[in-house]
């Protein structure tokens, strides 16, 4: 076994001890395809409000510039399904799977930086960053490059064995290893069904969103009022939104993470939302990502819907 294969060999143990599902390994190198395509969606404003979006347009193409000397994107997939939907024991808000428990910038970011350390004790010098959804790194095609799915009509990256469930990190390292091979197929086929189900058209030809529209963004992203064009249209999603990942035929293989810290919290489930005071919001939500929205989006949110 030659250097690169054993390197190589420890990055995706390491990767299966610290609970990551899937590890995937491709070559930091420019993202020449993706090129276009970003500037046409920017150019398109379907990014809406979120002018970050268009910030370091090189840095989301070129790994080698946020790290010097890059030579490997380490892609993982992080399942976060949970056991029981909370919208089943709850008759009208709903919130995003994904923000049941603790922040998963938090608990992720801990295991990313668990990873570095634990190759720069097994290898030696290895020189990286760490990234959990806070970088100017285009996630979901890393994790196509390195042969972890394919990405669906609805953006969002597939997992055959797994759907879509998961969070996406990345190490980005100066460390050669093996890299893997993209899988090149796109196992959506014919399938429409997260177009129909999208009940604001966000989602569009060609695996695009219009991010202006998606119940994901009035909800977190836009910090100003929300359009009255998407009154009716919400469906109750209080804080993002899993419409297009629900009605997905991969997700039926989905099963249960088994992280403690992406379980609901207590008052998650009892908490009246309406009446819900400043005081208590920041109490509650204090390490989940609902903070996000602050207590005034949130009621900002709860108020649209309740005015429909």
């Amino acid at each position: 076994m030659s250097t690169i294969e054993k390197h190589t060999h420890i990055v995706k143990k390491t990767a299966s001890r610290l609970g990551f599902d899937y590890c995937g390994i491709a070559e930091a190198t420019f993202l020449e395809e993706e090129a276009p395509k970003l500037e046409n969606w920017l150019n398109k404003n379907y990014h809406g409000k979120m002018a970050y979006m268009a910030n370091h347009f090189e840095k989301r193409l070129d790994p080698r510039k946020l790290v010097d000397g890059a030579k490997s994107v380490v892609s993982l997939m992080f399942n976060y399904y949970p056991q029981q939907t909370l919208d089943e024991r709850r008759d009208s808000l709903k919130i995003a799977k994904y923000a049941y428990g603790e922040d998963y910038h938090f608990v992720i970011k801990d295991k990313l930086k668990a990873f570095l350390k634990c190759l720069q004790e097994e290898i030696g010098e290895v020189n990286g960053r760490v990234f959990v959804d806070s970088a100017p790194v285009m996630e979901r095609q890393w994790a196509e490059k390195a042969g972890l799915g394919w990405k669906g009509k609805n953006s969002l990256l597939l997992n055959k064995s797994s759907g879509s469930f998961f969070f996406l990190a990345e190490l980005i390292i100066d460390l050669p290893l093996v890299y893997d091979n993209p899988s090149n197929k796109d196992f959506c086929g014919t399938c429409t069904r997260c177009l129909d189900a999208c009940p604001t058209d966000a989602i569009l030809q060609d695996n695009l969103i219009d991010g202006s529209k998606c119940i994901s963004y009035l909800t977190i992203e836009l910090k100003e009022a929300i359009p009255e064009e998407f009154k009716g249209k919400m469906e109750n999603w209080v804080f993002g939104c899993d419409i297009c990942q629900d009605v997905c035929p991969w997700n039926r293989f989905s099963k249960p993470h088994k992280e403690e810290a992406f379980l609901p919290h207590p008052d998650l489930e009892k908490s009246a939302w309406e009446e819900m005071t400043k005081e208590t919001f920041n109490k509650v939500f204090k390490r989940s990502a609902l903070k996000r929205t602050k207590w005034e989006g949130f009621q900002r949110n709860i108020t649209f819907l309740n005015t429909n």
